[in-house]
Order: C-alpha cells, then structure tokens, then sequence
C-alpha cells in the first residue's frame, strides 16, 4: 500500500497508511525505534483488509518515512503523533493495538482521548519503561554523562548503531508516566506477554494487570514467546485477541 502523509500546522509530516472499511477500525501502534513496515502492522493489515475493516498504521516523529529526528523527540511528541492521527485519519472508536512502547502510547491516548478508544491490545506493552528500565538500569556514571551531557549511548541488540538515551527522552518520559496515578480503563484491555521476553520483564505485564482499573482487564503469558512476539502462532493469537474485543460494527 502507497505511503501517504499527514501534513501538519506546526510542520510534523507523519507517513501513514490507511486502509478503509468497517468501523470500529484498528490502529497499530509501533514501538521505541520501530516503523509501520514491521512485521506486526503488516500482518494486521492484512487481516484487516481480508475482513473489510478499517485499519491504519503510522510512523512517530523521527521514525520510518516521517519528519524529524530521533533524537530530538520523546515520549510526549509521539503520543501527539498518535493524538493527531487517530484524530484526523479514523473515525469514531477504535481498538488500539500498542507494541512495546506502542502499549503505553495506548494507554496515554485513553486517558487524553477517551471517547475515541473502544479497547486496548498491548503488545509486550512497555508503560513508564524510559523511568522503569532506561534510568533505573542506568549506573552513576551514566546518569551523570546524561545530566552533564545530555544524552548517553547503549548498545543495542536490534541494530548495529546503540541506542541514544537522551536526557530529554527521561525527563518528558517522567511527565507522561501512567503507572504512578489512577489509571481508569473503562473498555477491554488485553495484555499479551512472552515470558521470554528480555527486554520487557512479565513483571511489567503484572504490574500493569494490577494497576488498570477496569472490569474487563486481562493477561495471557505465552511460555517461550520472545520481545519481538512475532512468530505465526504470536500473530495468530494477536489477531485473535483483536476480533475477541471488536464490538459491533456500526457501518
């Protein structure tokens, strides 16, 4: 499908691809580095379009075919990003499915824009995790190469270039935490977890589980199922979960 953009006023160009069709539509929330042309939005597209419903997936600021720089944006920019596409390029409610930073990309647009949400999928969804994984894993060296600095370099196990940390990215991260203040959830979540996960611990997952307030929350562990949580049977059971918290189509 043909790249399109979202031109916006402030000059953000956010590359999206969307596919027409019944509504409530699903929206594909990639993760930390991640584009839309990943393995996850693909396969749901396809799922989408072989079922005639709406789907779009899209790019952050500074990922993929989008405008800006990496380096240059956090968390709060990307879920602006979010915000602004689902805003402008859906129609009503839509099921969120979030993948990694994807699921707390998510869980900030349920709470910013609560009428447009109809249910949440997270993905080894990773909320809080620039406080919770990058600043508490990070030694008294690093911390002060990052306040003195600006920002510090980690390696990486999916790219040869390391990850640049920025103290903007920790800092923007602290004002959107969504694990430390009430967290009401009034729609379906579902949280799907490998418990090989390595770079999200299921202890995030179970956090998560404990702190959503809602009556319809649920996890599933998936024994050997790795970050990346793409393997057919992965995908499967995320499609799965999908058409088990779609409601009703209304057009």
């Amino acid at each position: 499908m043909e790249t399109a953009f979202l031109d916006l006023p402030d000059g953000r160009r956010i590359a999206h691809a969307r596919t027409e069709g019944i509504e409530p539509g699903v929206v594909f929330l990639g993760g930390f580095r991640s584009d839309m042309t990943g393995t996850k939005a693909l396969f749901l597209e396809a799922w989408a379009r072989e079922r005639g419903r709406a789907f779009l997936r899209f790019d952050y600021t500074g990922h993929g075919a989008s405008s800006g720089d990496f380096e240059q944006a956090a968390i709060g920019d990307w879920a602006r990003d979010a915000a602004d596409a689902v805003s402008r390029l859906t129609r009503g409610p839509q099921v969120l499915v979030g993948s990694s930073m994807g699921g707390w990309i998510a869980l900030l647009l349920a709470l910013r824009l609560p009428a447009r949400v109809a249910a949440i999928v997270g993905v080894a969804a990773a909320p809080d995790f620039t406080e919770d994984s990058m600043w508490a894993g990070f030694d008294a060296a690093q911390r002060d190469r990052l306040l003195r600095e600006g920002r510090v370099e980690t390696p990486s196990e999916y790219s040869d270039d390391p990850y640049v940390i920025t103290r903007r990215l920790i800092e923007d991260g602290r004002d959107n935490l969504v694990l430390r203040a009430p967290l009401a959830l009034p729609f379906p979540l579902r949280l799907l977890h490998g418990t090989a996960d390595l770079d999200v611990d299921v202890s995030v997952a179970l956090r998560l589980l404990d702190h959503a307030e809602g009556e319809d929350v649920r996890l599933t562990l998936v024994r050997d199922a790795d970050h990346r949580f793409s393997a057919p049977e992965n995908l499967a059971l995320i499609a799965a979960t999908v058409e088990d918290v779609l409601p009703a189509p209304h057009g």
